[in-house]
């Protein structure tokens, strides 16, 4: 997945958001469930131990974590400029 053409992409939109959607978009994480199970699929990464099934779903996670980190760093720098 190619981040930059996502910013691209994206930071107009973002650019949009009332302040305080950019502030949960800024803080939002992941809950502990989902965190535990991609912890979990790194390790068997890791270890060589995943299944094709399990492979493709740590990837998409992967992917999803791209989106979300690069939705994130538009709506802190939107913040940033939006108090400046």
């Amino acid at each position: 997945m190619n981040t930059r053409i996502l910013h691209r992409v994206l930071e107009p939109v973002l650019r949009s958001l009332p302040p305080e959607a950019a502030r949960q978009i800024a803080s939002a994480e992941a809950d502990d469930e989902l965190q535990q199970r991609v912890a979990e699929l790194a390790k068997k990464a890791n270890e060589g131990t995943l299944t094709p099934e399990e492979r493709r779903e740590y990837e998409a996670y992967i992917d999803a974590g791209d989106i979300v980190a690069t939705l994130q760093v538009i709506a802190r720098k939107t913040l940033e400029t939006a108090t400046v």
